[in-house]
């Protein structure tokens, strides 16, 4: 839905552009001259109805060079600068809750154009914990958002519902960095739960970047599910160069890289900066309105995202 948003946006940004040009450099050169031209065959002033109907252009003309500077405008700003998108489910709570309305920066890693999204420009790349819109490798049609817990050159594991880093080793001259544990701090049971199960929030203190996790410490570790990379065992990853891995904070209920595996470099849309809006939809089977009318608006939510 996404690119096919920004392909209509394309051709009605370069359609309503060429209306604008062919108006400014030859339509209405001609309704002057039109105008010039009856001035002079009139003994009498013509009066402002007159002169408007000679100089008005047809509703086309004048609708696309109306809007065309307003649709130009959100194209460059949605395409290269910041663009919204909704959150859908909970695989990214406690950080991003259903009912986000969210704001992806662009521009943090490179700038691509938005059809075929060819990038034509370089500015960075993802760090370990940023948290990420990309597009889905099973299904690119589809934007996935979820925090990045490997970079090109890492190793990460993830074993009993831990995870482990071992950071690229970036100069191999002095001693490299080894695998070590993620640190968790407990914060609280129960405030979140899942199918009826209480979820367990810790803060992970990532190498880099600290974030709330949630794990349900009622169900098993599904690591048979793990999507498995030759030569290493379930549930352990090389991240390869120009990749990254990627995994929810709600790490239960994540449908992640973990069982599907890496993304491109080119699959990334951009990272999740702030929320501007959060929206609570509570209607339930006997509600008189649908479910997705909203019921509640969350304003402690808005603002960065960690």
């Amino acid at each position: 839905m996404a690119a096919h948003f920004s392909l209509i946006l394309v051709v009605v940004t370069v359609l309503t552009g060429i209306v604008w040009l062919l108006d400014k450099f030859v339509f209405a050169p001609k309704r002057a001259a039109n105008l010039r031209a009856t001035q002079e065959q009139c003994a009498q002033p013509l009066d402002d109805n007159a002169i408007a109907k000679i100089v008005e252009p047809n509703p086309l003309v004048d609708t696309s060079v109306q809007i065309f500077p307003v649709i130009a405008i959100v194209l460059i700003l949605r395409s290269f600068i910041y663009e919204p998108f909704q959150i859908p489910s909970g695989s990214m709570m406690p950080t991003l809750l259903d009912g986000d309305f969210i704001l992806v920066n662009k521009f943090n890693y490179g700038l691509r154009e938005p059809v075929n999204r060819t990038k034509f420009f370089e500015n960075g790349s993802p760090e370990r914990g940023d948290v990420v819109v990309f597009k889905y490798p099973v299904q690119p049609q589809i934007d996935y958002i979820k925090r990045v817990v490997g970079v090109p050159g890492d190793r990460v594991v993830y074993r009993n519902k831990t995870l482990y880093i071992q950071p690229v080793c970036v100069d191999k001259s002095q001693s490299c960095p080894k695998l070590e544990r993620v640190l968790t701090d407990f914060q609280a049971v129960g405030e979140y739960e899942q199918v009826g199960m209480p979820l367990t929030r810790y803060q992970s203190n990532m190498p880099g970047k600290t974030h709330e996790i949630l794990v349900n410490n009622n169900t098993y570790p599904r690591n048979q599910d793990f999507k498995s990379q030759p030569g290493l065992p379930k549930g352990e990853w090389l991240v390869p160069e120009g990749q990254y891995l990627m995994m929810g904070d709600n790490r239960d209920n994540s449908l992640d890289g973990r069982f599907w595996g890496f993304v491109p470099e080119e699959n990334l849309v951009g990272e999740a900066v702030a929320v501007w809006m959060s929206f609570e939809f509570e209607n339930n089977e006997q509600s008189l309105l649908p479910s997705w009318v909203p019921t509640g608006i969350r304003f402690e939510r808005i603002g960065g995202i960690n």
